[in-house]
Formats: structure tokens, sequence, C-alpha cells
């Protein structure tokens, strides 16, 4: 597999992923979001360095520290029931592919119906793309990627962020 776009190039990735019950955590783990972050909506989702910073996270196969990114704007998002429901759903996604690590497959399919029933409420509200992220590719190839095998987690699906002025491909 290629590596993953990455958008925030110039943030060095943890040490390693942080598994629960398996390892500690990395000194490096924590970096915490600047107070500008939840400031911005989702419509300047490209100018959200957390956001983006999450999203590398998750590419790159560290799923608790991606759920730690989002969950800070997540928490500020809370007057925005789309964008919160949004940021919810990645951090599910991020939460099931860690139940995957784990080998915890029923736990890793149960976090993930919930991941795609707030994906689904987003895309009913947007269509197309939201926060730069094709709504429709994206739910569909994570509903594939756990009915598969969800603890395989090589082969969940990257966010890849299309550009705000491109018509986003329709999902099945």
């Amino acid at each position: 597999m290629d590596d993953p776009p990455r958008y925030q190039p110039l943030r060095a990735l943890p040490e390693r992923a942080y598994v629960p019950g398996r390892n500690e955590r990395s000194a490096d783990h924590g970096q915490s979001a600047s107070p500008a972050a939840f400031k911005l909506g989702a419509e300047r989702w490209a100018e959200n360095e957390q956001y983006l910073w999450g999203v590398d996270l998750y590419n790159n196969g560290f799923f608790w520290e991606a759920h730690e990114a989002w969950e800070s704007l997540w928490r500020a998002a809370a007057h925005d029931v789309v964008q919160h429901a949004f940021l919810q759903a990645l951090i599910l996604c991020a939460a099931a592919c860690l139940k995957g690590v784990q080998h915890d497959r029923e736990a890793a399919k149960r976090v993930a119906a919930r991941a795609l029933q707030r994906l689904e409420h987003v895309q009913s509200e947007h269509s197309g793309s939201y926060m730069g992220i094709d709504l429709g590719h994206f739910r569909s190839s994570f509903c594939d990627f756990i009915d598969r095998d969800p603890t395989a987690v090589a082969g969940r699906p990257q966010i890849v962020l299309i550009a705000q002025d491109s018509k986003p491909t329709v999902g099945c």
C-alpha cells in the first residue's frame, strides 16, 4: 500500500500507536489543539490543523491518537448538530479500527455500526462531501471493510480529503 497523503506533514507522527492493554502511551501522544481550532466551523475544515492532524493519525494507524485529536473538536462542536455527529462518526471509525487491532471483531462491528449511522445522518443533511470527505464513498468503503474483516485494519479505507471546489464522486 502506498503511503497515505499527509495533511500536516511538518508534524512528526508518534513513535508508536497506543493500544490499551498492549503497550504504554508514548510521550508524544498528546499534542493538544490550539485554541483557534475550536473557532473554525465545518466550512473552514481546510484551515483546521487539529482536524487535519486527526486525519493524518487515522490514516497512519494511530487510532487512539486520532480519537484524541478529534475529540477536542467534537466537544467544541456541540452547538452544531451536523458537525458534532460527523466528528463523532470519525471518532467511532477510529475506535472500530482500534478494536480491530485488538482482535475484538464483535466490538469493532458494534462501534462501526454506530459510526455508519452517524455518517448516514450527516449524508442526509449534506449530500456529496462534508469537511473534505466524500461521504458516500467513505461510508460505503468503511462498511465494506467492516463486513470483510475488521481485524484486518490495513484494509481500512483511507481518508482522502477533496478540495472544496472539487465535485465529489457519488458513492453507492
